[in-house]
């Protein structure tokens, strides 16, 4: 008695290609799917076991379902003039109702029960047109990414040009009052020094140990220095933020 027509369908239905370089795991996909009202056994055979890896290599296929089957080839010295004879099958037959071990329902299949689809397997290197489209493909979007991030000041940058002018106007502003600050810093550190030393030389005839400064102008003097440095720090705080976010936006 002949054998019952497949009831899975196999994409692809007649051959599995592999796309080189073989000097890595090349995997290839294939899809069981079962168009009938009733659940599937499947079983998945090679004639070169020790050269692949199947993932699942066997298994049940629920009634409108489908699955996919990895199927690994190992790493291997390809020669091109050497052609493949491995081959696949798919051995399937519809699951009993009340199957409770696969395996055993598998020894007590009838042949006629028995449903296969063959599979030849073909292995193809990459030419060298593909690797110079492939290259040119990875320059593209390489470029494009460049481009992406050297347009700060296109439409669609979240600050217009009027808004990037104010910031820029703002910064020299702020460096400018930065290098005030700093001279004027400079200028009452200068001040101090010489009224202190105007205060030490008058209160050297009138004792015989060195005068320290009047804790009156010391204090002065702090409190004058401590609102400088704080100024200062505020407007560089203020700087070193703005030109983070400039830096972002890639000005």
């Amino acid at each position: 008695m002949a054998r019952p027509e497949q009831v899975l369908v196999l994409e692809p239905a007649n051959e599995l290609k592999f796309r080189g370089p073989f000097t890595d795991v090349v995997t290839a996909t294939l899809r069981l799917s079962n168009p009938t009202e009733r659940n599937v056994c499947f079983k998945v055979k090679t004639t070169a076991p020790r050269r692949y890896c199947v993932r699942p290599n066997s298994g049940i296929i629920d009634a409108g379902t489908s699955i996919n089957v990895s199927v690994m080839l190992q790493p291997f010295d390809y020669d091109p003039n050497e052609k493949s004879k491995h081959k696949f099958m798919v051995q399937s037959m519809v699951a009993p109702c009340d199957m409770t071990d696969m395996e055993g329902v598998w020894k007590e299949a009838k042949p006629e029960e028995l449903m296969d689809s063959k599979l030849r397997c073909s292995f193809e290197m990459p030419l060298e047109n593909d690797k110079t489209h492939e290259s040119e493909q990875y320059q593209t979007v390489s470029s494009s990414v460049k481009t992406e991030h050297s347009l700060p000041k296109s439409a669609s940058a979240s600050l217009d040009d009027g808004e990037v002018k104010k910031i820029l106007e703002e910064c020299r502003r702020l460096q400018m009052e930065v290098q005030r600050l700093r001279e004027e810093n400079k200028q009452i550190r200068e001040d101090d020094g010489l009224r202190k030393r105007k205060v030490t030389s008058l209160a050297v005839p009138h004792s015989t140990t060195p005068s320290s400064t009047s804790p009156n102008a010391m204090a002065t003097s702090g409190i004058r220095e401590e609102g400088l440095n704080t100024r200062i720090l505020a407007f560089c705080v203020l700087f070193f933020v703005i030109g983070v976010i400039i830096g972002k936006l890639g000005l």
